[in-house]
């Protein structure tokens, strides 16, 4: 038997955003019909609320309206409806009602589970609104996940994302981390996934969207989120698309001359797997926040910092809450399904090789390692020095005792390829010997990272060293 979420508090925002004599608009939507209007009219007293409602699921109705579109299903979709709406909103109601309403347009452009349609559901929503009547208009935009297995159910839960983005828009303090926190209100978890969001016009001031991201992930919208080098939030969706991926995984805290090191000489191989040489690979930098969160300790003004440097070096940077690189790769394999390329240390390799890490697997470490080297996946392993100052390569690699089968197995198939082009005058270096250094005042740090990267530390007074910043 089937069972659904109580909508007892859905609609009750619903008739508290309907009893707001106030606040003012339209909805558009296509696809997983018009569940966010309809629990509006259900609540009663809609006529408070409601302009207009519309749904132009006809492409040719879609394109007469909006304009023609690439892509249907996609931010640009969605950006075209906000526009002509809010638009007509102006023009047909600002000079009768404007003065004393705050006008709001709600769109959404979905591609939710059909007859005919299999695969990942998702859309896009998004909120342009007055935060005062006469102001000049704000937007929130998010992407969602859904992940029901039925097209009703999936329904059910955009029409209830919905509501919850416009009552917090309409009835709440503003804060956009409070609204974060209300999305999925009324909702079970594993439903819906919101994995990118922004925030932008004059109701929010100072709004850094990376922290929003960021959000996301700390509130448990999603387990990853995406930042360009210029520190635009994206959706990874749309950068992933079939493309070679290569994501070097670290704490980066800070970046070192190593992590640019390791990751050049991976792209080196990288780009001449089958299936690479042919396409440009988007290149990752991952950080985790895992081991963070579970222990309470997160900082959102370090990671940021980090995320600069990172940007610094035109680098794209994937922040997520998963802790094995299975895991990870599982992610990545939602939007992908060209090759997946993974940088590490040999410190990285005696990690994944970590029986203690997969004890809630059945499966145990077997089970891990076979969904990590699916296919088309890659570590490329960066030599390491050891305490005596030996070289470790993956060549001399020691897995612990009784492993060393699957591990010669995972060698001689090309699942593990060592890293063979690096400068061995870097691999001294150690995150922790360049923190000691920063917080000393040695100035010998500068030349153990990469110099986009020295002026941020210095102006930022990052890691204790020079100037001390207010946070």
């Amino acid at each position: 038997m089937m069972t659904f979420d109580s909508r007892e508090g859905t609609q009750s925002k619903a008739l508290q955003v309907n009893l707001d004599s106030g606040f003012y608009g339209t909805f558009a939507e296509i696809g997983a019909g018009q569940e966010v209007a309809r629990h509006f009219f259900s609540a009663g007293g809609a006529a408070g609320t409601v302009a207009k409602t519309m749904s132009a699921y006809d492409m040719n109705f879609s394109d007469a309206i909006y304009g023609a579109s690439r892509r249907y299903v996609s931010r640009e979709r969605l950006a075209t409806m906000l526009d002509h709406e809010g638009q007509l909103l102006l023009q047909r109601l600002g000079t009768t009602v404007g003065s004393k309403k705050r006008f709001f347009v709600f769109a959404d452009t979905v591609a939710a589970r059909s007859f005919r349609r299999h695969d990942e559901s998702h859309g896009w929503m998004g909120l342009r609104f007055q935060h005062h009547p006469g102001a000049d208009f704000s937007d929130i935009i998010l992407h969602v996940r859904m992940l029901d297995s039925l097209n009703l159910t999936q329904q059910e839960a955009l029409g209830i994302v919905g509501v919850n983005l416009i009552h917090a828009v309409c009835c709440k303090t503003g804060d956009p981390k409070e609204m974060i926190g209300a999305l999925l209100d009324d909702l079970s978890p594993g439903r819906i996934v919101v994995d990118m969001i922004r925030f932008s016009g004059p109701a929010f001031p100072g709004v850094d969207n990376r922290i929003m991201g960021l959000e996301l992930v700390v509130q448990g919208l999603t387990k990853a989120v995406l930042f360009r080098a210029d520190g635009e939030v994206v959706q990874a969706a749309d950068t992933f698309y079939k493309k070679p991926l290569l994501i070097e995984r670290g704490s980066f805290r800070p970046v070192t001359v190593v992590t640019n090191d390791m990751l050049d000489g991976a792209r080196t191989l990288f780009e001449m797997e089958p299936g690479v040489q042919e396409r440009k690979p988007e290149i990752l930098m991952e950080i985790t926040m895992k081991n963070l969160l579970e222990g309470g300790g997160l900082d959102l003004p370090d990671f940021m910092d980090r995320v600069d440097m990172l940007g610094a070096l035109g680098r794209t940077v994937l922040i997520s809450n998963y802790g094995e690189y299975y895991r990870l790769v599982n992610y990545l394999m939602i939007y992908t399904e060209g090759p997946i390329g993974l940088p590490m240390g040999i410190p990285g390799l005696a990690e994944i090789f970590n029986e203690r890490h997969y004890e809630e697997l059945e499966g145990g470490i077997l089970e891990a390692l076979g969904r990590l080297f699916k296919k088309n996946v890659r570590l490329y392993v960066y030599p390491f020095l050891g305490p005596g100052g030996e070289l470790v390569t993956c060549e001399n690699f020691r897995t612990p005792p009784g492993l060393e089968h699957l591990y010669a197995y995972l060698r001689e198939s090309g699942s593990i390829v060592p890293i063979t082009s690096f400068n061995r005058s870097n691999l001294h270096v150690r995150s922790p010997e360049v923190l000691k250094l920063i917080a000393e005042g040695n100035s010998m740090w500068e030349s153990m990272v990469p110099p986009e990267v020295v002026p941020i530390i210095k102006e930022r007074g990052l890691f204790g060293g020079g100037l001390c910043r207010v946070v």
